[in-house]
């Protein structure tokens, strides 16, 4: 049986280096089928973790105060527009918000056009500056590599101390260490205690272009009005997650002055819904790329299967002298399946790096965070695989009932 499986193997490495042309055009017909299956799943894979992974990094425990309701507030045609969480709710909240084992982090966006000035240095208009408390970092997940962040003294004395994103020390900083550096942002000046790690960018929002500011000393800088405040908090263990969530709506419903009849005017967010929502979000992305990778793959396995026919139409008379030497009807179809399979495979491992360059191309222009996909390996290699199967059967069992006779007297 394998010295069979062999031989046939062997037929059907030669007739494929004896019909190289079309070999080439039959492994690219299958191999654009797979190109598009991988590259889609490659670039939403990329997709995914990047987006999942700037939510996740904000940790299960923790849940943010906002003006609207995630499900909400990019609804153009809302009729309740909720008042902007101003700085006296982030006051009294911070005031009156007490749970046990919760640390509360405040910030805002004070610009997203500063320039950055270091000795005769300086940045183009383009980082943006942050006012923050000294718990933003650990509510938020970003971790410190050089110096150290924030302390409470920092905050209630408006230190003029500042800590800097990673993209700083490509240009500003260039192979100079920051640390114990002075800065200059709008004519004021910060002393960097330390630098951020690398958090990339996702559409285009760079996270390593910033810094943050004592959030007292950031509101003397941008006086902006109707500026709206962030509140995130964060507790130490998840089974008292749900107290300080009811505790916080309570304890801001009170400060809005709402009656127990009135709706909520702000929102709710855990960091964990927010990764569901957007794990829905991108399933829906996948069957969205099946269905246009399947579309695509049901025409190569028909192109396949029709010059697999060609093949056994133009083979007529070596399938009789075949037959006349006493070859059996399994041995002259396992040849021509074989083949195709053969052919699919190679057409398949063709996609494959193909799919994962183009994806992973697409994946680094968008600037998101490329993985090997090891889904759409697999579902490569399976499709392709089925593909063969499905585009070889006819052929070989139409060469397989070749009468022997008339296959000799083919011309």
């Amino acid at each position: 049986m394998f010295s069979l499986l062999r031989e046939n193997i062997r037929i059907a490495m030669d007739s494929i280096k004896g019909q190289v042309l079309r070999t080439i055009l039959t492994i690219l017909i299958i191999a654009i089928g797979i190109t598009a299956l991988v590259g889609i799943l490659t670039f939403l894979g990329a997709l995914e973790k990047t987006i999942t992974g700037d939510f996740a990094s904000m940790g299960a425990n923790t849940f943010n105060l906002q003006r609207y309701e995630f499900n909400t507030r990019n609804n153009r045609d809302r009729e309740k527009i909720n008042p902007i969480i101003n700085y006296r709710n982030v006051r009294a909240f911070n005031d009156k918000f007490q749970y046990p084992f919760s640390k509360t982090s405040v910030s805002f966006t004070g610009t997203r056009g500063a320039e950055v000035k270091y000795e005769n240095e300086k940045t183009d208009p383009e980082a943006s500056v942050l006012g923050v408390n000294e718990n933003y970092l650990e509510n938020t997940g970003t971790e410190i590599d050089k110096g150290r962040n924030f302390t409470f003294f920092d905050i209630q004395n408006n230190n003029h101390v500042c800590l800097i994103g990673s993209d700083f020390t490509k240009n500003l900083f260039k192979n100079t260490n920051p640390i114990g550096k002075t800065i200059s942002i709008r004519g004021v000046k910060f002393k960097v205690i330390g630098l951020l790690e690398s958090k990339g960018a996702t559409f285009r929002n760079n996270q390593d272009l910033k810094v943050l500011i004592p959030l007292q000393l950031a509101r003397s800088i941008f006086t902006l009005p109707n500026i709206n405040y962030n509140i995130s908090v964060k507790v130490d263990d998840k089974q008292f997650l749900e107290g300080a969530q009811d505790e916080a709506i309570v304890t801001f419903r009170n400060i809005r002055g709402l009656s127990p009849v009135e709706e909520n005017n702000f929102g709710l967010e855990r960091s964990d819904d927010l990764i569901n929502r957007i794990s829905n979000i991108t399933s829906y992305l996948y069957y969205a790329a099946w269905i246009i990778s399947i579309i695509t793959v049901f025409g190569s396995s028909i192109a396949l299967m029709n010059i697999m026919l060609v093949s056994v139409t133009e083979r007529t008379r070596e399938i009789g002298v075949r037959k006349a030497l006493g070859a059996k009807k399994h041995t002259i179809s396992g040849q021509f399946f074989l083949e195709t399979v053969i052919i699919g495979q190679f057409g398949g491992l063709i996609g494959i790096i193909l799919g994962i360059a183009v994806g992973s191309l697409a994946a680094s222009i968008s600037n998101f965070e490329f993985t090997i996909p090891w889904l759409a390996i697999v579902a490569a290699v399976v499709t392709s695989f089925l593909t063969a199967v499905v585009s070889g059967l006819y052929p070989a069992v139409k060469a397989a009932n070749q009468d022997p006779i008339e296959s000799l007297r083919y011309e």
